[in-house]
């Protein structure tokens, strides 16, 4: 729950008029913590879309998101996503968002709503063992990308152009060899970032 109310806080931070936040010395932020309502969820993923939409996705499938800044929280979990670990959520609006499911095979997931997650279409599950997928990013509403640790010796991509719908496994041909144990880190969706409508960074670690 920590990182729940540490994201809330963070966004709280962002929200609160000066009138509201009390007085402040100059330049100093407001915190204000904030209850997700999930006592047993670990928070890794956030993606705050503006002063008053953010998304979080954790452990135990579980994926909330507020509209009035931060101030509550609404749990909209995908159904029968409870054995998932949601490590990454990218999010267009109050409405359109995408969430990576991290894990060896299968328990690699990609899910998107349309709705504010009244609904959620599962639009990639992988099915090589070697894979593991950790973290994605879009240019755009339509373009993105997601990283997986390397397989047969290199770092394996993920293409989606129609805004997450449906994806594709890029060639490996472009890929530098990883170094031996060379791997990503499903953390918080971070290992993988763009820049306009081309420039892509893939960050690593583990290898020597």
């Amino acid at each position: 729950m920590a990182a729940g109310v540490a994201c809330g806080a963070a966004l709280a931070a962002l929200t609160v008029p000066a009138a509201e936040a009390g007085p402040l010395r100059q330049g100093s932020p407001h915190w204000a913590p904030k209850d997700p309502g999930t006592p047993k969820v670990r928070f890794r993923g956030l993606a705050a879309v503006d002063r008053r939409t953010a998304w979080l996705a954790g452990t135990g499938g579980t994926v909330l998101r507020t509209t009035d800044g931060g101030a509550s929280w609404r749990n909209v979990s995908p159904p029968g996503a409870g054995d998932q670990e949601f490590r990454d959520v990218e999010a267009f609006d109050a409405r359109r968002a995408v969430v990576l499911a991290i894990g060896e095979g299968e328990a690699s997931r990609v899910y998107r709503t349309d709705d504010g997650g009244a609904t959620w279409t599962e639009s990639f599950r992988n099915t090589d063992p070697k894979a593991f997928y950790d973290c994605l990013a879009f240019f755009d509403r339509r373009h993105g990308l997601a990283m997986s640790d390397p397989v047969d010796g290199r770092f394996r991509i993920l293409s989606t152009s129609d805004g997450g719908r449906s994806w594709r496994v890029l060639p490996a041909s472009g890929m530098p060899p990883a170094l031996d144990g060379e791997a990503g880190f499903a953390a918080s969706g971070q290992c993988l970032v763009t820049s306009g409508p081309k420039d892509v960074w893939l960050a690593t670690g583990g290898g020597a």
